[in-house]
């Protein structure tokens, strides 16, 4: 089990380094594969398919919505990253809306439950994911900006990992996630925020345009860390409330796209979020 896991986590590593340094379209289709794969593996998890094997019409519309989501915030950033806002909001509110459609239009065959997890699934996974998308094209420096999510993720991951194996004394969260420690989300969070000092100076700064301060670098390590852990236990999360294991079993000895993803989902976001404040 531990060699396929180290396998397949080597295998995802390279294909996302190649994907990401390629970037453009082929970084487009890839985001767009792994989003709709996504929101399949949290609709199922979270019941908005029903009771059938195939999909209802909540994740049909859910589907279509993340085709068009995709489309209109890719013409928006090829004219302007400040376009992008517009067309995001337009498409998250024609979503609600279509699926506000399929609620009254074919009540009462679908519950109130499923429309909702439906439209959560659609915000969770594919609206979060666009951000990698997002920070890769749309700044002048994005080859280089995109890794500070994976430094965030899997980066703080790997410190509370060995902080916790170390000196972890303290459980976190005991009903949800036995294995975590207080000492080893603080080293995740210190961890990480070492790392985005270390690549802000040794990196960015040599070999981009951006100006990014170390002290501002730290910040933004220290609460990408921190809201990374809480996207890795949201998942943790859902997937008790629903009984299962794993979201997917896509990803050899890893599981799904949201169990390997969930810290990374989170973070993309914050870490867009925060280079566009410093950039401001």
């Amino acid at each position: 089990m531990f060699r396929t896991r180290l396998l397949s986590g080597i295998l995802l590593v390279a294909a996302a380094l190649g994907v990401f340094l390629a970037g453009g379209a082929l970084l487009a289709v890839v985001i767009f594969g792994v989003s709709v794969i996504a929101y399949q593996e949290l609709t199922a998890a979270c019941k908005a398919r029903g009771e059938g094997a195939q999909p209802g019409a909540p994740v049909i519309v859910g589907l279509v919505m993340t085709l068009v989501y995709y489309a209109l915030i890719c013409l928006a950033l090829a004219r302007d990253l400040a376009q992008v806002f517009p067309a995001m909001m337009i498409a998250i509110v024609a979503a609600f809306l279509a699926f506000l459609f399929v609620y009254v239009f074919t009540f009462p065959k679908y519950h109130a439950n499923q429309i909702m997890s439906a439209m959560f699934s659609f915000l969770y996974g594919p609206v979060m994911l666009s951000f990698l998308y997002l920070l890769r094209e749309g700044f002048e420096d994005g080859i280089y900006l995109v890794w500070f999510v994976f430094l965030a993720s899997w980066g703080s991951d790997t410190c509370a990992y060995c902080v916790g194996v170390l000196i972890g004394k303290h459980k976190m969260t005991p009903k949800l996630s036995p294995k975590k420690s207080v000492e080893g989300a603080v080293g995740g969070i210190l961890g990480a925020a070492l790392l985005f000092v270390l690549y802000t100076h040794f990196v960015i700064s040599q070999y981009t345009m951006t100006t990014l301060s170390l002290p501002l670098a730290a910040v933004l390590g220290a609460v990408g860390a921190l809201i990374s852990m809480v996207g890795d236990l949201a998942a943790s999360a859902v997937k008790r409330d629903h009984g299962i294991k794993d979201y997917g079993k896509l990803i050899p000895g890893h599981g799904g796209i949201m169990d390997r993803f969930d810290s990374v989902i989170v973070a993309a976001p914050i870490v867009f979020l925060g280079i566009v404040l410093m950039q401001g």
